[in-house]
C-alpha cells in the first residue's frame, strides 16, 4: 500500500504508510467480540474501508465526544465514575466507511452505519488487548498523532495480517 492505515487484529496495531513508507506503528485496542461485519455483533469489521470523516480537530486531548459532537466534558477519573458504563469516545474521531459491497457495505454489514472509528479513549485503557465494541481505540497523544497524517477518503485495511 503506497498511502493508508493497515490495521491487524492478531496483533492488535495500526501502521500507516504515506509515500510507500511506514510513518506510524500504534498499537489498539479492537473489539473484544473479534471479527464480525454483523450489525449488533459487537465486532470489527474486516476488509477495505476509507476514512469518511475526521471530527475534532481543534479539540482539546480528552475531550468527551457523544454522536460525534463534543459534550464540552474532559475526560477525568471523577468523570469516569460519575458515568461508569460510558464507551468513551475521547480527542478525534476518524470514522470508517466500508468499500465492499456485501461485506463491510450496505444491508446488515454496514461499518458506517454501524458506527465504526478510529476514536481516542482513556489513557488508563490497555492497548494491545481486544476490549472494545467494534471500534479500534487508541490512547488520547496517539489519536492525536494519526490524525494530523490522515486525511479523509484515505484506504484503511482491517485483517488478519
Amino acid at each position: 500500500m503506497r498511502e493508508g492505515i493497515a490495521i491487524s487484529l492478531p496483533q492488535q496495531q495500526l501502521v500507516v504508510q504515506r509515500d510507500g513508507r511506514t510513518r506510524l506503528t500504534l498499537p489498539v485496542s479492537t473489539a473484544a467480540a473479534g471479527a464480525d461485519e454483523r450489525e449488533g455483533s459487537g465486532g470489527t469489521p474486516r476488509g477495505w474501508h476509507r476514512i469518511r470523516a475526521m471530527i475534532g480537530a481543534d479539540a482539546a486531548p480528552g475531550s468527551v465526544f457523544v454522536g460525534r459532537r463534543p459534550t464540552g466534558e474532559c475526560y477525568s477519573e471523577a468523570l469516569r465514575r460519575a458515568h461508569p458504563r460510558r464507551d468513551w469516545i475521547l480527542t478525534r474521531i476518524l470514522w470508517l466507511c466500508g468499500e465492499e459491497p456485501g461485506r463491510n457495505r450496505g444491508g446488515n454489514v454496514d461499518t458506517q452505519r454501524r458506527l465504526i472509528y478510529i476514536h481516542g479513549t482513556p489513557d488508563s485503557e490497555p492497548m494491545g488487548v481486544p476490549r472494545s465494541h467494534g471500534c479500534i481505540r487508541l490512547h488520547s497523544a496517539a489519536v492525536m498523532t494519526l490524525f494530523d497524517l490522515c486525511r479523509p477518503g484515505m484506504p484503511v485495511w482491517i485483517g488478519a495480517q
